[in-house]
């Protein structure tokens, strides 16, 4: 029976464990909790599939090391907190916006980069208005301003997928080898706002539908790969999922109501509907295709 430790899809074992410990106690080498992800990616040769080193995923890793008790990680340098008293007003709009869609087009999807004031106000605007307010986006991610011709009406995040979702995994078909191989190529919605001073009709369902014709070449622009299926979870106690109907996202089926990290099968959290929109017609043989000889 296999001892290995398991974490974002990826075994750890005993012998990468002493690697990883090695280094985050070397504090002289690596003081930073940055130091140590990259110094970890390149002893285990953790890379995403553009070659580039796969940081991100490896510094969610480590802090779950921690808090299981397998390693001790430096207090952070830096912690962004959102700042609900900054209203980025340059980037909303000055008055309520009650009106039909086609008073708003032509509606842009703008990638948010860097750590500027766009993203700045992506981050304050969600933790201000959206019902999970703002945690970072795991892994691989692109979060998008939705403007119009009157001015800033919605926010977007994608993310990585989530690891095993049934009611997902169930319909692609795929086993769990195929999962932690074609795992990247499903993207995972993890936010989507219309902001609170918005009223307009269809407008959720055609900023969706925008988003699913633009992500994939906005994904392979700046990763290098184009990910086959979008996938997002719909709270069933606050939301109906009409927007994503409308924008012909596929239902698949409804979570337990547990979370990703309940090993203990005791959690208690609200059911969700998962839906999926394929990006590609293949998808499914795509992501069960056999690893290469």
């Amino acid at each position: 029976m296999s001892t290995d430790l398991h974490y974002l899809g990826r075994p750890f074992s005993e012998t990468e464990m002493v690697a990883i410990r090695a280094i985050t106690e070397d504090r002289a080498r690596y003081p930073t909790r940055a130091a140590i992800s990259r110094a970890v990616c390149l002893a285990l040769a953790w890379r995403k599939p553009d070659g580039g080193l796969k940081e991100v995923s490896c510094r969610v890793a480590l802090l779950r090391m921690q808090a299981d008790g397998h390693i001790d990680l430096p207090v952070p340098t830096r912690v962004i907190q959102p700042n609900l008293n900054r209203p980025a007003q340059h980037l909303m709009a000055p008055e309520s916006i009650d009106a039909r869609l086609c008073d708003l087009q032509p509606l842009r999807l703008v990638p948010v980069a860097g750590k500027g004031s766009e993203a700045a106000a992506w981050r304050d605007l969600i933790a201000r208005h959206h019902y999970l307010g703002y945690t970072p986006l795991p892994g691989a991610q692109i979060r998008y301003l939705v403007q119009s011709r009157r001015g800033l009406v919605a926010l977007l995040g994608f993310g990585a997928a989530a690891w095993k979702v049934m009611p997902r995994d169930q319909h692609i078909g795929w086993d769990r080898d195929q999962r932690e191989r074609h795992l990247h190529l499903v993207v995972n919605n993890a936010r989507f706002l219309i902001l609170p001073h918005v009223r307009v009709r269809y407008l959720a369902s055609s900023v969706l539908a925008l988003a699913c014709r633009q992500l994939a070449d906005d994904w392979q622009a700046r990763y290098g790969y184009r990910p086959v299926l979008l996938e997002t979870f719909v709270d069933k106690e606050r939301f109906q999922g009409t927007s994503y109907r409308a924008a012909n996202w596929i239902p698949v089926g409804d979570t337990k109501g547990r979370g990703k990290l309940d090993v203990h099968r005791t959690a208690h959290l609200p059911v969700k509907a998962v839906y999926l929109y394929p990006l590609s017609p293949d998808y499914r043989s795509v992501l069960t295709a056999p690893s290469p000889s």
